[in-house]
């Protein structure tokens, strides 16, 4: 397959071979979230946001597995440098009792390690002091060791949450969510965990909000925890948000939030947590989400693109005491930590975070241009971009057009559809998928 020329080729989606496995998958995997009966043939061609199922199609994905298959398929800048190695078993090191060679330390130390991945993690979050990293497997995990941090460096009650936030699906972080009732339905919860609403207009300023952020001279987090509110600031452990809203539906928040959420947090010496699952790791065209507001955040929690979950921050938001952070995975993932460097510096060396922006713009202008029935908003920063329609039906029937024209995106909150292409993906690959959704469109 070569990517310059490769473009979608389907005739039945599923094919036999592909129902086949899909029937047999689903009589023992427990019901979950599964939006296309398709089926990954990893032994044959796949290359950038091109991959190959199990009957021969050819399919175009802009979904880049939620984010966490930054690169797109067999990436060289990742799969050439994993030649260089004989690979071992176990892979991943079981409790934290010993510790793995780091490339940045030994000459010979082969593949590089989790300390080299936590020492990349902290290089690319050094503008917000953050020396200190502990590994996990999920995004999940990593918000949930981030409000571990939190609440063991405040000792506060409280957690504040975000209207439409999405930070993960254990037990804790459900506590969060304020997304689909489907996600905490009858689910215990963690106590005091209080809501602020979520800016959902990008061009809004105290003035001109209709969200219910700002009213009255005020905003609901400054009447919450400021002189004369309903909640001690003392007693706060963190205000957790997203940057930009992934589950919720690629919300991008007003300038003027962001500013707000800043001020108060400093102000009050409230711990910011940010969920950079779906949106760090050169997503935007920033390493993080939150390089585009003013948003200090004390701690990050990362994952998808990471390859694994991490937990960021600076070194005082981390127990001093050992035990009170600990994994049976913790010490990490050879593969995943490999994998992760690897990421990190094919976007540095290839200067991912500018294709990022530039490819970005190139398919919100070809979209906008497009000017399709039933579209009323084109968003995005970088490559993370969101189309939202008139209503859920007719999102969710493009989804489908464009699966059966072998184009692969996804939907998120109530009737937004994401496109998250690879972060090098090219100038034509962009007007092919931009010509892809606008077939969809017009065919619906």
């Amino acid at each position: 397959m070569q990517r310059e020329s490769a473009e979608p080729e389907v005739s039945e989606l599923p094919g036999d071979r592909g129902r086949r496995v899909v029937d047999f998958h689903h009589e023992h995997a427990a019901p979950s979230t599964y939006v296309y009966e398709f089926v990954w043939d990893h032994e044959a061609p796949a290359v950038g946001p091109f991959c190959t199922d199990v009957d021969g199609n050819v399919l175009m994905d802009f979904t880049s597995h939620v984010g966490a298959n930054p690169l797109g398929y067999n990436n060289p800048k990742v799969l050439d440098r994993f030649d260089e190695f004989d690979l071992v078993d176990p892979l991943k090191i079981a409790g934290q009792d010993f510790y793995l060679p780091a490339s940045s330390v030994l000459d010979d130390a082969g593949i590089p390690g989790p300390a080299d991945l936590m020492a990349k993690l902290t290089d690319i979050s050094d503008h917000y002091g953050m020396e200190t990293v502990f590994l996990s497997n999920s995004g999940a995990e990593a918000v949930e060791n981030a409000l571990k941090v939190s609440y063991d460096h405040t000792d506060g009650k409280y957690a504040i949450t975000c209207e439409g936030a999405f930070h993960g699906r254990t037990l804790g972080t459900l506590s969060l969510n304020r997304s689909k009732e489907v996600y905490r339905r009858k689910f215990p919860e963690i106590a005091s965990v209080q809501d602020i609403p979520y800016c959902t207009d990008r061009a809004c300023n105290p003035e001109s909000c209709d969200c219910g952020f700002f009213f009255d001279e005020t905003s609901s987090l400054r009447q919450m925890v400021g002189k004369g509110g309903y909640v001690n600031p003392d007693e706060v452990a963190a205000l957790v948000m997203e940057p930009i809203q992934g589950e919720g539906g690629y919300r991008f928040p007003s300038a003027s939030f962001a500013e707000e959420i800043a001020a108060v947090t400093d102000e009050y010496d409230i711990p910011l947590v940010v969920d950079e699952v779906q949106a760090g790791l050169g997503r935007t065209g920033e390493w993080w989400g939150s390089d585009h507001y003013a948003l200090e955040p004390d701690v990050i929690a990362s994952a998808k693109a990471a390859r694994v979950g991490a937990t960021i921050g600076r070194t005082e938001m981390f127990p001093e005491e050992t035990s009170r952070l600990s994994s049976t995975w913790g010490a990490g993932d050879i593969v995943s930590s490999a994998q992760a460097v690897f990421t990190i510096d094919a976007i540095e060396d290839n200067d991912l975070l500018a294709n990022a922006t530039a490819r970005g713009r190139q398919m919100k202008e070809r979209l906008r241009d497009e000017n399709l029935s039933g579209v009323v908003d084109v968003r995005g920063k970088g490559l993370m971009l969101a189309v939202e329609f008139e209503s859920k039906e007719l999102r969710d029937a493009v989804q489908q057009e464009a699966f059966s024209r072998g184009f692969l995106i996804l939907g998120c909150g109530e009737r937004t559809m994401r496109l998250l292409p690879p972060l090098d993906v090219t100038e034509r690959e962009i007007d092919l998928g931009a010509d892809l959704f606008a077939e969809s469109v017009r065919a619906v």
